[in-house]
């Protein structure tokens, strides 16, 4: 697995200067997060790009931060695609899906 997990607020803010990433929010309790942890995870290992990953439970801050960030309402699962600094892709819950990402991350 070719992630990082957050953990601190000096951690997110670095990697929200960076221009390309993706950030996969998981939930520790949730079945369907599970599932889409093991997607994100093949799809991390089999790629090279920066991939980061905050456990909502243990980390809320950090979660509440990203959604204020990108204005984007808080799920989780959620995972986001950042390029060039700005979200092209976000989705959640069973959307989140190997083959889905290999489209998008290009």
């Amino acid at each position: 697995m070719s992630y990082k997990v957050l953990s601190s607020e000096t951690e997110l803010n670095e990697v929200l200067e960076k221009d390309s990433f993706l950030l996969f929010k998981h939930s520790l309790t949730c079945p369907v997060s599970a599932d889409a942890k093991e997607e994100f995870e093949k799809f991390t290992s089999d790629n090279t790009i920066p991939a980061y990953m905050i456990h909502v439970q243990e980390s809320r801050e950090l979660s509440n931060q990203v959604a204020e960030h990108y204005d984007i309402k808080h799920e989780s699962p959620q995972l986001f695609y950042v390029k060039d600094g700005a979200v092209k892709y976000h989705n959640s819950h069973w959307h989140i899906k190997y083959d889905t990402l290999k489209d998008v991350v290009k």
